[in-house]
């Protein structure tokens, strides 16, 4: 499980998920290269992780498609090379679809979908000329099912999956691989984040997320299945894998349970 010489580029990994993943790659020897849109908070982190000098803070807001091309000629220029893409950055939502205004349907999948799509599509000509490397997004749970109050957010993470799904048949035969990542509840800010009905942050914690798995244990089971080359991984307690279970088996059932669950 070591990544010795590895290159992994982490979005959205100023805080949660993104900087557990960057510990948990900087740990077993990567190069990590850390982008959000924050400077000040990248370099906390940076300078959290082992062998500091070796990593980079890359600041860019990853909708903004003219600074994601020079973040991507910056970490080529710097590093070489990107053995890892790590597209962690995403927004989540708490509201009925009543009550979503279409400024907010759109916010919602520019950051969940487009600019993952934008950010891949301009560092895939790099994998193709390497032919290797791993192409990761970080999906959802809700993506898989759909529930009450993340109907954008599910619908966003449901396209990324299968926006992967062609991508990884269409380089199957260059080198280069694709995994996508279903987290279930983890313990981290996003909920305070995710967006109601207006736009505006909930700026609250829900009770599921608190009680969550702990960032630091699923970026140990995520990294440790991407060094297993697995491209289908489900992370979370029993409820979310039962219900991905389910989805597949009887999609019927699966409906009824959607229904009776809370999930606010």
């Amino acid at each position: 499980m070591i990544m010795d010489g590895k290159i992994v580029w982490i979005t959205g990994a100023s805080s949660g998920l993104g900087k557990a993943l960057a510990n948990a790659c900087a740990s077993r020897g990567a190069t990590v290269v850390l982008t959000a849109r924050r400077i000040e908070e990248l370099e906390k982190v940076r300078l959290s992780l082992s062998h500091s000098e070796r990593h980079l803070s890359v600041a860019a807001d990853i909708t903004d498609e003219a600074q994601v091309r020079r973040a991507h000629e910056l970490v080529v220029a710097t590093k070489g090379r990107i053995d890892w893409l790590i597209n962690n950055a995403g927004l989540s939502q708490r509201a009925l679809i009543a009550d979503t205004t279409m400024q907010t349907e759109r916010a919602i999948m520019e950051i969940d979908y487009f600019s993952q799509v934008f950010l891949t599509k301009t560092v895939l000509p790099t994998f193709l000329k390497q032919k290797s490397g791993r192409i990761i997004f970080v999906s959802s749970v809700a993506g898989l099912l759909g529930t009450q109050y993340r109907a954008s957010y599910s619908a966003a993470k449901a396209a990324i999956h299968l926006w992967a799904n062609s991508l990884r048949a269409e380089v199957a035969n260059e080198g280069v691989n694709v995994s996508v990542i279903f987290p279930g509840f983890v313990k981290t800010n996003v909920s305070f984040n995710a967006l109601n009905g207006e736009g505006k942050p909930q700026a609250k914690q829900d009770e599921a997320i608190e009680n969550g798995l702990e960032p630091e244990a699923f970026a140990e089971i995520v990294v440790k299945a991407l060094l297993h080359g697995e491209e289908f991984i489900v992370v979370g307690g029993a409820k979310e894998k039962l219900g991905v279970w389910v989805s597949r088996l009887s999609p019927k059932t699966l409906y009824k349970m959607i229904r009776k669950v809370k999930v606010k």
